[in-house]
Formats: structure tokens, C-alpha cells, sequence
């Protein structure tokens, strides 16, 4: 009896875990990790991220923020609504955009289409 209310415990546990490391994948996502280890690929094309505002600036409706999805940061640039608080779990369909890389750094954005807030 003590273990099954031990599993009834850490049940919803468990599953939150893994919809936050499946959350990327989603809907035909791509980690950002991948878009910024090989951005040729995907330059120019609409890509899916999911993950966690952590930087957000925005003004009259426009603005830009910093995801991180686990695997690395990427901006997003929004040209309408405005950005989201920082701390927010959003879902982003946008088109990506990689200006350069040099040495082990990716300078790239993705140019917001549509957001999902989670």
C-alpha cells in the first residue's frame, strides 16, 4: 500500500518531465541545437520551436526574445503582438534566418509567423 501511493505521487511527476523533453519534438519541431550545428539546411525555411522565454524586449506591438528549449537559445523576432514575459513556455513557427557562423558560434533568428503560449 505505501508503494502505490508513492507511485500515485510521482505518476503526474513523470509525465510532466516527459512532455518537457519531448516538447521540441512536437508538432514536427526542431531542437535548436540542430538549427544552430547545421543552419544550412533550414535558411529560409519555416521552422518549429518550443521552449522557455528567457530574455524578452518589445514595444508598440513589435519586439524579440531568447528561447531556450534544453539544447541551446535562439532569438525570435516578433513584427506583431508584441513579445512574451520572460519565463513563458511558447511554441514558435517562424521562418529562420542564419546571418553567420564563425568558430563554434551560430549568429541566427527566427522571423515569428505565428506563437503558442503553453
Amino acid at each position: 500500500m505505501h508503494e502505490s501511493r508513492h507511485a500515485r505521487r510521482t505518476a503526474p511527476w513523470i509525465l510532466a518531465l516527459a512532455v518537457l523533453l519531448l516538447l521540441p519534438g512536437c508538432k514536427g519541431g526542431t531542437s535548436i541545437k540542430t538549427l544552430l550545428d547545421n543552419p544550412g539546411p533550414y535558411d529560409g525555411k519555416e521552422v518549429r520551436i518550443a521552449g522557455a522565454v528567457v530574455h524578452s524586449i518589445g514595444v508598440l506591438g513589435t519586439g524579440a526574445y531568447e528561447v531556450d528549449d534544453g539544447t541551446g537559445k535562439i532569438i525570435v523576432v516578433s513584427k506583431g503582438g508584441g513579445a512574451p514575459r520572460e519565463g513563458a513556455r511558447v511554441g514558435v513557427k517562424g521562418t529562420f534566418h542564419s546571418a553567420f557562423t564563425f568558430q563554434t558560434e551560430t549568429a541566427a533568428v527566427v522571423v515569428e509567423i505565428e506563437r503558442y503560449t503553453q
